[in-house]
C-alpha cells in the first residue's frame, strides 16, 4: 500500500473517530464531496468501527433517564424550545455504551401519546443518545417501510449539511438510510423496503452532506444513536 493511500486511510479514521477539528477537518470534509477513493475509506472505517460499536451490549435506562425524556417531549407538545445540540463527532462516542429503551418506554408511548392516529402501532422503539448518554430523539419502526422520529433538542446544523437517520437491520445487510430529516420536532419518514426490524437493531443520525451521504453509506459525524425495544 502506498503512503498515499495509507494517508487517506488513517485520516479517514481519525474523521470517524472524531480526531479532525479546524481546518484540517473542513480540507477533508470539502474533499470528501468528490474524492471517491476518501468516500470509500470513510465508508470502510465505519464499517471496521461499527463492529466495534455492535459489541456494546444494551442495558436497561434509569428511571432519571426516562423522567428526562417526558419533561422533553412535554416541550416538544407544547410547543418549546429546547436546548440546541451542536453537531460534533466526538471519539467517545465510539467508546461508550449505548442505553437501549427498556420496557418502560412502552408505557411511556402510551402515557404521551406518540403513535399517530390512523396508523398500526410500532414495531420498535429505540432511545437514541448522545455521547453524554442524554436521549435526544426516539425512532418509533412501524416495520412498513415507514418510521416517525421525534427530535426531543434543537440540533445545530451547518446550513450546508443534512440529517439522515440509519439503521443496521443485520451485518451483512450493513447500515441503510432511512431517510433525510429537517430541523423540525416530528417527522415520518418512508425509507426503502427491509426486513421486519429486531429488538437491539442499531439505529443513528448522522450530519452528512447536503442531499445526504455521497457514499450511500454513514460519512459524517454522528449525533446520536441507540438500540431499538419491543413496542409492544
Amino acid at each position: 500500500m502506498s503512503n498515499e493511500a495509507r494517508s487517506i486511510d488513517d485520516r479517514a479514521d481519525d474523521y470517524v473517530l472524531g480526531l479532525l477539528e479546524g481546518s484540517e477537518l473542513e480540507t477533508f470534509e470539502t474533499a470528501l464531496i468528490t474524492d471517491v477513493s476518501m468516500q470509500n475509506a470513510v465508508s470502510a472505517s465505519r464499517e471496521r468501527f461499527l463492529e466495534l460499536d455492535m459489541t456494546a451490549k444494551p442495558v436497561p435506562a434509569s428511571q432519571a433517564l426516562w423522567d428526562g425524556i417526558a419533561t422533553r417531549l412535554d416541550k416538544v407538545v407544547r410547543g418549546q424550545e429546547a436546548p440546541p445540540v451542536a453537531a460534533n463527532n466526538n471519539g467517545l462516542f465510539w467508546r461508550r455504551l449505548a442505553l437501549a429503551a427498556s420496557a418502560a418506554s412502552i408505557l411511556l408511548a402510551i402515557g404521551l401519546g406518540w403513535s399517530l392516529q390512523n396508523r398500526p402501532d410500532p414495531l420498535v422503539i429505540a432511545v437514541l443518545l448522545d455521547e453524554k448518554g442524554q436521549a435526544q430523539a426516539l425512532v418509533e419502526d412501524f416495520g412498513d417501510r415507514s418510521a416517525k422520529v421525534t427530535l426531543l433538542t434543537d440540533f445545530t446544523v451547518p446550513k450546508d449539511k443534512v440529517m439522515q437517520v440509519w439503521t443496521l437491520p443485520s451485518q451483512e445487510m450493513g447500515p441503510v438510510s432511512l431517510g433525510l430529516l429537517s430541523t423540525s420536532t416530528t417527522a415520518l419518514l418512508d425509507g426503502p423496503e427491509l426486513p421486519k426490524p429486531r429488538l437491539d437493531q442499531l439505529y443513528e443520525i448522522t450530519v452528512e452532506q447536503s442531499g445526504g451521504s455521497p457514499t450511500g453509506r454513514p460519512t459524517g459525524p454522528i449525533l446520536v444513536k441507540g438500540f431499538s425495544k419491543a413496542a409492544h
